[in-house]
């Protein structure tokens, strides 16, 4: 079992930048794959970002490669994203979701993950 618990979402001007934290529990977090949702008010959940258990290999939503970065320490049970240069299409309810043990090529769907976590909301003003 994993429990995940996001923090560091908020207000922000568009230019500006936030890291998230994505706090899990568990024994099995530093050998699962993690990854960044996000909803829109009106809009389906959508993949934003996803790092293998090493910390090696990540792949990025086309909207947010360049302007994104995400990063783990399995020491402290953490996964961030680095929000740069954020545009106000880009405030949304932020996810943090783990998948099992092994690593699942449709990394793009919510269907991979077994686990997430409450979410925490980013609003970026223009």
């Amino acid at each position: 079992q994993v429990q995940l618990v996001e923090s560091g979402g908020g207000l922000v001007q568009a230019g500006g930048s936030l890291r998230l934290s994505c706090a899990a529990s568990g024994r099995t977090f530093s050998r699962s794959a993690m990854g960044w949702f996000r909803q829109a008010p009106g809009n389906d959940r959508e993949f934003v970002a996803v790092i293998d258990w090493s910390g090696g290999t990540t792949y990025y939503a086309d909207s947010v490669k360049g302007r994104f970065t995400i990063s783990r320490d399995n020491a402290k049970n953490t996964v961030y994203l680095q929000m740069n240069s954020l545009k106000p299409n880009d405030t949304a309810v932020y996810y943090c979701a783990a998948q099992g043990p092994y690593w699942r090529s449709n990394y793009y769907h919510e269907s991979s993950y077994n686990y997430w976590g409450q979410g925490t909301q980013v609003t970026v003003s223009s």
